[in-house]
């Protein structure tokens, strides 16, 4: 009703391109605009200034000759003070943008092994953007960012850098494991070994202990009971120290069989073999 009064209305965001007999006459803004048709004065079309989007799929190889599909996603937007550069330049919009994308993204990939494409997207991406800039503001159009939304390796490229990983990590498990392991077995022979000092410096100061009591044992003994020698008194000591060890062998739950000399005269035998192992010792050392 309103064009055939001759009225026109543009909406927010928008412009409209004014023609009369087809040729350009203005750019019209959002509101409401009087178009006597009988002059020849008519709306040639629309155009958007909304910020628009457009994802590009473009498969390409790597430098390790990988293909990979890498997904750009460019947002765009008409300038108002360039609309009819805009609206009469070019005929597709989104082709042409699409056409430049691939251009950049197979030209810069292509010098990248696929490691570094994911490391460097957004250098991609900021190139994308700057070729897209120059070229597309002759047109009207500004390019308000790029972002390489997704690079996508083939399934099988994919399945082989996984279990690459994978492989990583359990060998750095394992690496970890054997040194945890390392430092245990350390901890351990250095817990024994300070163990076994610190029993040997008990077992020193026991016998140390042992040879004091028997000094002082045989003094006292050969003082009180006269007529008694040391040697005497000493094989005394060791047929005490003979039962004694019977003793506790029977008396051990995990005791093993012994075999030893088992009559009380063993002891003399002993005791000689003992004093003959001193003298022959300080008879070496002579």
């Amino acid at each position: 009703m309103g064009q055939c009064l001759g009225c026109y209305q543009v909406d927010q965001s928008n412009v409209a391109i004014k023609e009369q007999f087809g040729k350009f006459v203005d750019v019209l803004e959002p509101g409401c605009h009087c178009l006597p048709w009988c002059f020849g004065y008519q709306i040639a079309g629309g155009l958007s200034l909304r910020v628009q989007q457009l994802d590009v799929k473009c498969e390409t190889k790597t430098k390790d000759n990988v293909f990979v599909n890498v997904v750009a996603s460019v947002q765009y937007r008409a300038v108002a003070d360039k609309a009819t550069d805009a609206f009469y330049k070019l005929t597709n919009t989104r082709e042409q943008i699409q056409s430049y994308v691939f251009d950049v993204i197979r030209a810069s990939v292509p010098k990248l092994e696929l490691d570094a494409v994911f490391e460097q997207k957004n250098d991609i991406a900021k190139s994308v953007e700057d070729e897209l800039e120059k070229a597309m503001s002759t047109y009207g159009y500004e390019i308000v960012q790029t972002l390489i939304v997704d690079i996508e390796p083939d399934v099988n490229v994919k399945r082989a850098m996984n279990e690459i990983n994978a492989a990583a990590r359990m060998r750095l498990a394992a690496n970890e494991k054997a040194e945890a392991e390392k430092i245990l077995q350390i901890k351990k022979a250095e817990g024994e070994a300070q163990s076994r000092y610190l029993s040997g410096l008990g077992i020193a100061r026991q016998r140390q202990a042992i040879v004091d009591g028997l000094r002082e044992s045989v003094l006292a003994f050969s003082d009180n009971v006269p007529g008694t020698s040391a040697k005497d008194v000493m094989d005394m000591v060791l047929v005490t120290q003979y039962f004694d060890t019977m003793k506790e062998i029977g008396a051990s739950s995990k005791s093993t069989s012994v075999f030893i000399p088992h009559g009380p005269g063993a002891v003399r035998d002993i005791a000689v073999q003992i004093r003959d192992g001193l003298l022959q010792g300080n008879a070496a050392n002579l």
